[in-house]
């Protein structure tokens, strides 16, 4: 059975709704001590709901040797900024706009920033998304097009690229029709994120108002022209609500991520033909666990020895290791978030630090990762940003 690590700055921090957010901030937010000569820094891109006090998408830096926080800093006001992704080469950052109107269509926003030698972002280019509510941007290694999954309107579309990293009008889209059980939350389609399978012309994406991950094949690696698989999709539980999904190295592994139900499955799958077999299902709640709960984000740690998902309403990140032969997990641990919807969270190149993005709770905090076990812990660092829903690291 999962237990929650309980601990003083557990206690301490998950009072966060009951301080004053400037005394919270001067008693719990650690930053950097900018004297220190050569702090080895990591800047990181926040992508935010622009309701209350968020203006749009804020920039802030890691300091990998103790794991503290620069204050964050507005880069660009943009409306709603809710999932962004950044080029290998550090010179572009794409951004969904979850909006349901652009341009007078029935559509949400793609934009397209050229990021500046001092961090901040200059757009260069905005294109409708394809549907209403886009909610997830992912860039295939070639950096040649974009992948942008609609959650309102049902949709997935792939955008391309031009050489200074502007954004040409989606060369496929892919509407989807259907159902599920969940009569509140699965009426129709739901798209919810678009990834492309490792060494593969495959695509997946997965759709939490199916039960589904529709399975796509590249046409043309340059302008992203998809076509539907043969297999054309893998079968999800009724009810499970598909969210995100992790791969291994090679592709051969999907893990992926259920909101409605609060599990993860497991799938062996081909990269070479989209055939896949279900292997496992676990949950990512204790067994004694009483209230509402949808999970949110899912990665790998950058070893491949543990992977990671969220959960919002238990507000708290459960560490699974992953068999080297089978591919199967085991969860190990469950750890607090230090707030309130954790509704994204990344980890570090380097493999040290997860940072856990508290939607409810304004509020960025820095978990360590243990070396040897894959177990989280508390640094005590955290900064305070309005709305946050994604962190994306500048590579």
């Amino acid at each position: 059975m999962l237990t929650r690590r309980t601990t003083l700055a557990f206690l301490t921090l998950a009072a966060v709704s009951l301080v004053p957010q400037g005394l919270f901030a001067q008693q719990h937010s650690k930053v950097i001590d900018l004297t220190k000569p050569n702090a080895p820094l990591l800047r990181f891109y926040i992508g935010t709901y622009t309701k209350g006090d968020s203006k749009g998408i804020y920039a802030s830096d890691l300091n990998l040797h103790d794991g503290t926080l620069l204050p964050p800093r507005l880069v660009a006001e943009i409306e709603n900024p809710s999932f962004l992704v950044t080029t290998p080469d550090r010179k572009n950052l794409y951004a969904v706009g979850e909006i349901s109107n652009f341009a007078d269509q029935d559509t949400g926003a793609v934009s397209a920033f050229a990021i500046e030698e001092d961090g901040s972002l200059r757009l260069i280019n905005q294109e409708a998304s394809g549907g209403r509510g886009p909610c997830h941007v992912s860039l295939p290694r070639s950096k040649n097009f974009v992948m942008v999954s609609n959650y309102g309107g049902g949709s997935f579309a792939t955008l391309p690229l031009g050489e200074e990293g502007q954004l040409a009008p989606a060369t496929s889209l892919f509407l989807h029709e259907g159902s599920s059980i969940n009569e509140g939350r699965q009426k129709g389609p739901h798209g919810h994120g678009m990834y492309l399978v490792p060494g593969s012309l495959l695509a997946l994406s997965v759709d939490l108002g199916l039960d589904k991950v529709m399975i796509y094949r590249i046409l043309d690696p340059k302008t992203g022209e998809m076509e539907l698989n043969d297999p054309p999709f893998i079968s999800v539980k009724p009810g499970s609500g598909p969210r995100h999904l992790a791969m291994n190295e090679l592709g051969t592994r999907v893990y992926l991520l259920n909101e409605l139900d609060s599990t993860l499955d497991v799938y062996a799958f081909d990269p070479s033909t989209g055939a896949s077999e279900h292997l496992q299902r676990v949950a990512t709640l204790p067994e004694d666990f009483v209230g509402n709960n949808t999970t949110a984000e899912v990665y790998i740690h950058p070893r491949g020895q543990w992977l990671y998902c969220s959960n919002r309403g238990d507000d708290s990140i459960v560490t699974f290791r992953i068999d080297h032969e089978t591919g199967l997990v085991l969860p190990i641990d469950r750890t607090s978030t230090f707030g309130k919807t954790p509704r994204h969270f990344q980890i570090t190149p380097d493999g040290r630090y997860l940072l856990v993005a508290n939607q409810d709770t304004n509020n960025i905090v820095v978990l360590e990762i243990d070396q040897k076990i894959g177990t989280l812990k508390t640094t005590g660092n955290q900064i305070l940003v309005p709305n946050p829903c994604c962190i994306e690291f500048l590579p």
